[in-house]
């Protein structure tokens, strides 16, 4: 369990990382100017690894300091 949620953090973290520079180099012409439709995407793709990252993380640690102790 420690290994596979150890890979999908791996995983999340870099597409993580991907997404947040393209949303980055996706210009939104202005503070004033609304989003377009490939930035929102980026956007909830963004918050959808965040919310994999985390549970993922907290079974890695868990199963790292659970191991020893079963």
């Amino acid at each position: 369990m420690q290994k596979i949620a150890t890979k999908v953090f791996i995983c999340a973290s870099v597409a993580f990382g991907i997404i947040g520079i393209l949303i980055v180099l996706t210009p939104s012409w202005g503070p004033d100017k609304p989003d377009s439709h490939t930035s929102e995407l980026l956007i909830r793709l963004l918050f959808g690894t965040v919310f994999i990252i985390l549970p993922s993380l907290a079974l890695s640690i868990a199963g790292k300091y659970l191991n020893g102790k079963s």
